[in-house]
């Protein structure tokens, strides 16, 4: 018989007992705790009740000793309870990177190539005639034997100039990014959590960067009423404020950062929601969020100018889909020159990452 059979729904990604399987959990829960072990335990003891995580010959204390035992946990002497170790900080970046790039295929370090042939760093399927300038590790020894072969003969076998090929190779080429994340109160409004995917985001490509590209770099940026960069420490606690968006001061310290930085490829890269409503006027602040504030909208739009006259690329993740806030998107992309994804939660780190990877190939000169 033909057809489709239904049953009853039993979840199997939960675990049941043991270390390994209880860490991943816990990890999880630290994403959307902001790093509060405590919290993160009570949601733990909460699903063990509901759902036996555990079992009689491992319980949640078992659990908690064992993350002290491996370094992931410490006592909070200040404010008591537990706290989370700079391993488990960077046990949250390694989960993150394969939970959202996983299926990447990884490389050997600084593996990256540009659009540009010649005498660079790694070869390529081109061949071409030798010409003066070239080194002598780009010849292809056994394609100028065999051109040897052919030209002259084996039995007055000799190799001139002509004979030789060499193979042509790529430059690899740095780049310099910004990571820009909103965290405005808009970044949780409405019963959607916005701000927990962007971290994760922010974590795996910062993990990427470091084991694959490690001589790229990377600068966090989070913007509310103000904006203040951000260490791979601080992404696990990153939590939303009672903020309005102040874009304009988020793409300015991002600009002041890439201009410190010596590559060539440098880009912007900004996750939100919504669109700007507010700037910082000496110790003051202008705010209006109702509609598209021509002040703050114009003063934007200058700064997205201004990154494109310095070659920064911004690319837009918009993680909203209400046609108003996309019409700024769209004007803010046209005045850059830069991208824009209108995404949701959950190909957001796909977008991100093939973005990366095509913005890396490029060489401004």
């Amino acid at each position: 018989m033909r057809g489709y059979g239904f049953s009853k729904f039993i979840p199997n990604q939960l675990p049941k007992g043991g270390f390994d399987e209880l860490l991943k959990l816990f990890l999880e829960l630290l994403n959307y705790t902001s790093g509060d072990a405590g919290e993160a335990l009570a949601w733990m003891n909460e699903l063990d009740k509901q759902y036996g995580l555990t079992n009689d010959e491992y319980g949640m204390g078992d659990f908690i000793d064992e993350l002290k035992q491996k370094g992931y946990l410490d006592d909070d002497r200040e404010g008591g309870g537990f706290k989370i170790t700079a391993k488990a900080e960077q046990s949250i970046r390694q989960s993150a990177l394969e939970e959202i790039f996983g299926k990447l295929k990884k490389s050997g370090k600084g593996n990256h190539r540009s659009p540009q042939s010649g005498q660079g760093d790694e070869k390529n399927a081109e061949r071409r005639e030798f010409e003066f300038g070239d080194s002598l590790d780009q010849i292809d020894m056994t394609q100028s034997i065999h051109n040897a072969q052919v030209n002259h003969g084996i039995g007055d076998f000799r190799m001139t100039e002509r004979d030789l090929e060499v193979e042509e190779k790529d430059y690899k080429t740095l780049t310099s990014t910004v990571l820009m994340i909103d965290i405005s109160h808009s970044m949780i409004l409405y019963g959607e959590d916005r701000i927990t995917p962007a971290k994760k985001v922010a974590m795996a490509l910062a993990e990427l960067i470091r084991t694959k590209y490690p001589k790229d770099t990377l600068d966090i940026v989070v913007f509310g009423n103000d904006a203040w960069p951000v260490t791979l420490r601080d992404l696990p606690y990153l939590q939303v404020g009672p903020y309005h968006t102040n874009t304009y001061a988020g793409l300015e310290l991002a600009t002041d950062l890439l201009r410190r930085r010596k590559t060539s490829n440098k880009q912007i890269f900004m996750i939100t929601d919504g669109k700007p409503t507010c700037l910082k006027e000496g110790t003051k602040y202008y705010k209006n969020s109702i509609g598209l504030d021509r002040k703050v909208v114009n003063k934007t739009l200058n700064m997205a100018a201004q990154c494109k006259r310095l070659k920064i690329p911004i690319t837009t993740f918009m993680i909203a889909n209400d046609p108003y806030l996309q019409q700024f998107v769209r004007k803010f992309t046209e005045t850059n020159g830069g991208k824009a994804f209108y995404s949701s939660l959950n190909n957001l780190g796909e977008y991100i990452f093939e973005d990366y990877a095509r913005n890396r190939r490029k060489n401004v000169r």
